[in-house]
């Protein structure tokens, strides 16, 4: 049986009742790509951990039987990890990036984001322009408000504006992940063992979806890293800002920046010093700010990769990518994932 080489490590800190992580993220390496992954769950760790151990396997397994990765691969395998559990009552974004023969494929539920940074063409070859790679699935963004309201021309509190943002049905953000079943499956409200756990709210149709938006694209010279972040980071910097502070530091460490930088904003925003943002106390700091966990990828090292032997591999034969990893959580503190892998 074909072994896969993880490279993430499990967010399971767990600071207290309901202070758990809720954000999961992973790299790993297959014979078919290098795979990247970050899981921003909502309403409890339990959906996010189920996908991390879940979708990458689903990957896998439909990728070797078509021969290869496609959106067709993709699209089973957000559709497997989302049939496999029926959760109920939580949920979470999901958003994957694979690497495959030069070809980026970007696939995502939620507002988890990916942006590229290239540099500029011509007389600007020394800055970075960012790309963004990925649909913001959030009722927020007004063209995703229209879409939701659209599909639902008979329900006039679709989208209601409530505790500052607006929301689906006045209780969630994102209009598409893994999970959330009572939000999918209108008999939900009408089960007993639901309505003793739950807060079941009565649909005619479902109100979320599961369906990934798919980007693919070709890697070019010019294409230089990526960033794969929850919402977290995206709510405090913009993706212009992401990358120039990629483009501008060391490799090292640059993740942990990236969360840094973002907390930054959020003490400026507030009035405050960074050093007293890290002393609020457990609990209270999610006032202030979501979890947040970036993954940055280099590319370097994938463009070319099948054909030039120079570059590093695994025992498969796998290429793998200069990748860095870091985690905050908003109620407790910060932790590294990973060691910079160059």
């Amino acid at each position: 049986m074909m072994m896969l080489r993880s490279l993430s490590r499990p967010l399971e800190r767990c600071l207290g009742a309901n202070n758990c992580l809720e954000d999961q993220s992973q790299v790993l390496a297959s014979p078919f790509a290098t795979y990247v992954g970050v899981y921003d769950g909502h309403g409890g760790p339990e959906a996010s951990r189920f996908v991390n151990k879940h979708l990458f396997p689903f990957l896998h397994k439909f990728a070797t039987e078509q021969g290869g990765l496609s959106a067709d691969v993709i699209k089973k395998a957000f559709n497997a990890t989302e049939e496999e559990p029926q959760i109920a009552s939580v949920g979470s974004c999901c958003l994957v990036g694979a690497i495959s023969n030069d070809v980026l494929y970007v696939a995502n539920l939620g507002d988890s984001r990916a942006v590229l940074g290239r540099k500029a063409s011509g007389d600007k070859e020394n800055t970075v322009v960012a790309e963004r790679l990925s649909t913001d699935h959030n009722v927020g963004v007004e063209e995703v408000r229209k879409e939701v309201e659209e599909l639902h021309p008979d329900d006039s509190h679709i989208v209601v504006y409530t505790r500052g943002v607006w929301r689906i049905k006045g209780i969630i953000q994102v209009s598409r992940s893994i999970g959330d079943v009572y939000l999918k499956k209108p008999e939900f409200y009408r089960d007993p063992i639901f309505q003793q756990f739950g807060n079941p709210v009565p649909l005619k149709r479902p109100v979320i979806t599961a369906e990934p938006s798919i980007l693919i694209r070709k890697l070019k010279p010019q294409d230089q890293f990526l960033i794969f972040a929850s919402d977290g980071l995206w709510e405090q910097l913009s993706d212009e800002a992401a990358v120039n502070i990629v483009f501008k530091n060391p490799r090292a460490g640059i993740a942990k920046r990236l969360v840094r930088a973002a907390l930054q904003e959020v003490a400026k925003k507030r009035e405050m010093r960074y050093s007293d943002i890290k002393k609020i106390e457990k609990g209270i700091r999610r006032h202030f700010h979501d979890d947040i966990t970036v993954i940055v990828i280099y590319l370097d090292k994938h463009r070319g990769s099948s054909r030039n032997k120079r570059t590093k591999q695994n025992a498969m034969g796998c290429t793998m990518a200069p990748v860095d990893i870091y985690s905050f959580n908003a109620d407790g503190g910060d932790e590294d994932l990973l060691q910079t892998i160059t």
